[in-house]
């Protein structure tokens, strides 16, 4: 195409261009932790460690992701790489797979889930994709119809957010109790929920808040971090109330076996009373994965032999380091005047935290006190912000405990640094 000049070029105004952006795309990535983290980490090239804290040639501490894969206690086990392994080599596994997935492989995982039910899974319960994160936007975009609404926790991970807005379902929030061990605040929910609301979504054990909730609690009210937990309530999946309302359990391999990057995910049916058959939600959700990209073959190969061959150990291992991760960032964390830890992580891998900004000179917000965190300490935060929390922090305690002492003694510092002086007032008599 020619400017109309006779030389060839590409027009130079936009305007000659016959594109023009999907105004649902544009500002997504505030919704995303990624763009938040990436604007965090933005100044650290910059800044350098300046500003009084001085990198030092220090480590950056990452504290604000949910990938502990790259720390060595946190590797997963050989039996799963052998899997994968095997499954390469047998050269099986190297063409497409059917749109829901391999057999083999959504059996042994219905199997899997089973364990925990009343009521046995079976391979047609379960659709592979690539990732939970799919499988957030293959449900979003089934549920979704005009007037459509969903409910979704707050703090909570906005991905949610994001994908319903874009398929243009309204997003109502209703609020975790940190007084109540981020509880569900039912009463909110019931003022929230009408005739149009398609949708609650439960993440348990809980990203942001490190919470576990009770069987007797989910009874009265997306399970990634299944079985990380390690405090006194122990995991229940919400597939056990499938025959009170339907349940769709999305999950994956990535914290369990601490392989985020192998990108394989589930969508699970529980609804022993068929209600998905007769709404056609199966039908949309197969519908759906006729026109999108699969998982990996030869990771879909690999997950009969990954589930069957994992030790017990591995995960006890991994449940062990998490509990002694937690311990450190709630013992350490009090010592921090102008952060609130309200209450005990108890599962997954994540803490939320409060901030009291009247304690802090020269600091705006979360992002700002995140962003300077980072300049300055090389300490990676997630301001609350990023989850529907401003003013609070997530802070992730899944990293080798060595560098979580030191990221949380850089935190202390970078605290009193930006302490307000104290007011010394003398009395007369």
């Amino acid at each position: 195409m020619e400017d109309g000049s006779g030389n060839g070029r590409p027009p130079a105004t936009a305007a000659a261009w016959n594109f023009e952006p999907n105004g649902a795309l544009l500002g997504l990535t505030a919704l995303s932790v990624r763009g938040v983290l990436g604007r965090v980490k933005a100044g650290m090239a910059a800044g350098g460690g300046g500003d009084g804290g001085g990198g030092g040639g220090r480590a950056v501490i990452p504290m604000g992701h949910g990938d502990p894969s790259v720390f060595p206690c946190f590797r997963t086990t050989v039996d799963a790489v052998d899997a994968v392994a095997a499954a390469l080599r047998s050269g099986e596994h190297n063409s497409y797979s059917s749109c829901v997935g391999l057999e083999p492989a959504r059996r042994s995982i219905a199997r899997y889930l089973s364990r925990d039910l009343p009521y046995e899974l079976s391979a047609d319960d379960v659709y592979l994709t690539s990732g939970c994160a799919q499988a957030i936007e293959i449900i979003c975009s089934v549920l979704a119809r005009p007037g459509a609404n969903i409910l979704c926790p707050r703090p909570g991970y906005l991905f949610h957010e994001a994908r319903a807005v874009f398929n243009g379902m309204e997003v109502r929030y209703f609020d975790l109790l940190p007084e109540s061990g981020w509880e569900v605040d039912l009463d909110g929910v019931q003022e929230l929920a009408d005739k149009n609301t398609v949708a609650m979504v439960i993440i348990n054990p809980g990203n942001p808040c490190g919470n576990v909730y009770t069987s007797e609690h989910l009874a009265k009210a997306n399970e990634v971090y299944a079985h990380l937990t390690f405090g006194q309530n122990k995991f229940v999946p919400m597939g056990v109330f499938g025959s009170v309302a339907p349940v769709l359990t999305l999950g994956s391999i990535s914290k369990r076996w601490v392989v985020p990057g192998w990108r394989l995910g589930w969508i699970v049916t529980s609804d022993p009373n068929g209600v998905f058959q007769r709404t056609k939600v199966v039908e949309s959700i197969q519908s759906y994965l006729d026109i999108s990209a699969d998982p990996a073959t030869f990771i879909q190969g690999a997950i009969p032999q990954l589930i069957e061959n994992t030790k017990e150990e591995f995960f006890e291992k991994t449940v062990d380091v998490l509990r002694q991760t937690a311990d450190i960032c709630w013992e350490k964390l009090k010592g921090i005047s102008c952060i609130t830890c309200p209450s005990k992580p108890e599962g997954s891998m994540f803490v939320m935290v409060k901030l009291d900004l009247s304690c802090l000179q020269g600091i705006k917000d979360d992002m700002d006190f995140c962003c300077q965190l980072a300049k300055e300490e090389l300490v990676i935060l997630l301001p609350g912000c990023a989850v529907g929390y401003k003013n609070w922090l997530r802070i992730t305690f899944a990293i080798e405990p060595s560098s979580l002492e030191d990221g949380i003694d850089r935190l202390k510092s970078f605290c009193s640094r930006h302490s307000k002086p104290k007011v010394h007032r003398s009395l007369e008599t």
